[in-house]
């Protein structure tokens, strides 16, 4: 059972504001403090530190953070697990998903899978790399499929798929000089995902490996939608980076090319993401390994 300081610690792990996990805990500030201070007492080591007039984990507070979500998650998930049991229901699954992992890598797999489990409710939530990583360190979902980088010391990952990020404009553009490299395509308006996004990262990686940024190319436009992204490009409004599965549909109908450019292609990995440690890790490397 989770120890209602455990709750509290673990909100302003998420919050880094007293103030808000007060608001959210429907606590008084000074409650919050006081659980906090056990918790350091308890431990022997300072949790949070002020820098910068900013509320920050410590070292000590990462490593207890990170052994706390796993416990306060798998501690959810037991309740969840006996309660379905002793009423004979399925058992919950959370899942979640970058959009782009979601539609073109991992939908198909799963439909598979719980096909042949039926034993198993699955819910679903897709989002942004971070926003899936704070759900899953929040104990809001048991495992994610990302696109994008994450803390291999804070959680557990394998690789399902490995992806090329390619290059696409419309099937009809004209380049002034076809290009060869991503030099090359700097004067060409670029068509990126938001902050957060696992591609966006990916690219701005892949870019600063050749000495290159985002801000390197003629003009930008950010467009939160793949599906419209690729509308955008179709219409050529600019070019951009996806996934190559992601564009299937499009180059068999003849609306987008990809640009081939010489050099080490852009690869990424897309990442089965779950909390260390879990006792339910059995379960996730069933589910991963039944994907696969």
């Amino acid at each position: 059972m989770q120890d209602f300081r455990v709750k509290t610690f673990l909100t302003v792990c998420q919050t880094l504001n007293y103030t808000r996990a007060a608001e959210e805990l429907a606590l008084t500030q000074p409650a919050v403090s006081q659980h906090i201070s056990y918790l350091e007492r308890e431990y022997g080591a300072k949790l949070f530190t002020y820098r910068h007039k900013k509320l920050e984990l410590t070292r000590a507070g990462r490593v207890l953070r990170d052994a706390l979500a796993t416990m306060a998650h798998d501690d959810a998930l037991l309740h969840e697990r006996i309660a379905e049991v002793a009423h004979g229901a399925a058992v919950p699954l959370r899942i979640g998903m970058t959009l782009t992992a979601g539609e073109y890598m991992v939908a198909e797999p799963l439909v598979r899978y719980l096909a042949a489990h039926p034993e198993i409710r699955a819910s679903v939530r897709s989002g942004g790399t971070k926003a899936l990583l704070d759900l899953l360190a929040a104990g809001a979902i048991d495992c994610a499929f990302v696109e994008g980088l994450f803390d291999k010391s804070a959680f557990a990952g394998d690789t399902f798929r490995t992806e090329n990020l390619v290059c696409i404009c419309a099937a009809h553009h004209q380049f002034a000089r076809e290009p060869a490299t991503l030099d090359d395509l700097l004067g060409e308006r670029l068509i990126l995902r938001e902050e957060g996004s696992g591609s966006r990262s990916v690219l701005t990686h892949a870019l600063a490996k050749r000495n290159l940024s985002l801000g390197a190319f003629a003009d930008s436009c950010v467009v939160e939608s793949l599906d419209v992204i690729k509308i955008f490009v179709a219409g050529d409004l600019g070019i951009s980076f996806v996934y190559e599965a992601a564009i299937q549909r499009e180059l068999a109908a003849g609306t987008l090319r990809i640009v081939p450019l010489t050099g080490e292609p852009i690869t990424h990995d897309i990442s089965f993401v779950r909390l260390p440690h879990s006792i339910f890790e059995d379960d996730l490397r069933a589910l991963f390994e039944g994907l696969a």
